[in-house]
């Protein structure tokens, strides 16, 4: 059974005001959506499943939808604000998102096979998705021989995924040394500084990290069980955090959950593609001319979706 991958869109409406996540990057007008999906499918992905909302749905399925029809089966999930377990309801003023936990859970009815969570405005790279893909189809959709469930996370060299343009907040992964995920610790002022990176949040203080550390880009491989994990935790995170005005419940707070309570393992893929994103409106001239530099070298045809 081939893996599906899992794209969370629901907030390509909000984020940018319109579907801008789609603005083109490529030589032909690709959005980086395009190279994912390409990279997906020669990396061994039988399907994708959006995650969306309802409110911009007609105008995700014309202008990004469609574009892959004959290329790879797509189906649609809805992220809503009140989808909640009984006998929660959204507070009243609320109208922040869950977050990226909650928008995987909304693709628990599409999906019944090994998968993979990316990012729709992220560029991840084809060994990337390589990797991920065989990984991913070497594993059961139940717990291993161990009882554990079997998790995977692409690693990014922090060095290829800083911006020239102003700091990030990056993931910095603890592996061990036979290749699996002890934990990860958020940086949210990280910046090159000469051959090392800083983090900058007491800028008193910076905690120098090196370029080579591994990073978590939100490029995440799950069983389908997570979904039942997903549906016994959400009532206890909402018990505790439900009533706070910004609270998200990520999915890396989930891993974080299962690998210490010995209930899953997370094997950490590295990977040595550059990942793209457009976190500064300056960013986007780098990504048009990294991604002309892969076509040229013949990584990807001059025309993606012909």
């Amino acid at each position: 059974m081939k893996p599906t991958l899992v794209v969370l869109a629901a907030g390509m409406g909000s984020r940018y005001g319109g579907l801008k996540q789609v603005d083109p990057v490529g030589p032909s007008g690709e959005a980086i959506l395009d190279y994912s999906v390409f990279d997906a499918v020669r990396g061994g992905f039988g399907k994708v499943v959006f995650v969306i909302r309802h409110d911009f749905e007609n105008e995700f399925k014309d202008k990004v939808g469609r574009k892959y029809e004959g290329l790879v089966p797509v189906e649609y999930a809805y992220q809503d604000i009140a989808d909640l377990p009984a006998p929660y309801t959204v507070p009243a003023g609320r109208t922040k998102p869950w977050g990226t936990a909650h928008a995987v859970r909304a693709a628990r009815g599409a999906v019944s096979e090994p998968f993979a969570v990316i990012n729709a405005d992220d560029f991840y790279g084809r060994d990337a998705f390589a990797k991920i893909g065989a990984h991913l189809a070497a594993t059961p959709s139940g717990p291993a021989a161990g009882g554990k469930y079997s998790f995977a996370m692409v690693g990014y060299r922090l060095d290829l995924t800083l911006s020239a343009n102003g700091s990030v907040a990056r993931g910095i992964c603890r592996v061990s040394t036979d290749g699996l995920l002890e934990g990860v610790t958020e940086m949210t002022k990280l910046v090159k500084a000469g051959d090392i990176a800083e983090n900058r949040e007491d800028p008193e203080n910076p905690v120098k990290v090196p370029l080579d550390a591994r990073v978590s880009m939100n490029l995440w491989g799950f069983q389908p069980a997570l979904f039942d994990e997903l549906e016994r935790r959400f009532p206890a995170w909402l018990a505790e955090n439900g009533a706070k005005e910004k609270s998200e419940w990520y999915i890396p707070f989930v891993v974080d959950e299962l690998v210490r309570e010995g209930k899953a393992e997370c094997r950490v893929l590295p990977t040595d593609s550059s990942w793209f994103g457009v976190t500064y409106r300056e960013d986007k001239p780098f990504v048009v001319g990294e991604i002309r530099k892969l076509v040229e070298a013949g990584e990807y045809p001059e025309k993606l979706l012909a």
